[in-house]
């Protein structure tokens, strides 16, 4: 992805979420992925698809188990 499109995800994702904290980083390295932070926490890494010319971005977010609330009643 290039700086422009990682300033307009970040962008977007932080008006959609109404968080200032979110910020997506530039991969270290060329094939290194794109991540997403809230504050220092890592929540994710996003991709870009271009099917044909339709360019779309995907948000991969894992949540372990271990920290979900262990207090909640279904």
């Amino acid at each position: 992805m290039t700086p422009v499109e990682i300033a307009k995800v970040q962008a977007y994702l932080r008006k959609t979420f109404s968080n200032n904290l979110i910020k997506v980083i530039p991969p270290q390295r060329s094939s290194g992925p794109v991540e997403v932070q809230i504050g220092e926490e890592f929540i994710g890494v996003l991709h870009r698809d271009d099917d044909e010319g339709e360019v779309s971005y995907s948000l991969l977010m894992s949540i372990l188990e271990e920290d979900l609330p262990s207090d909640l009643i279904n």
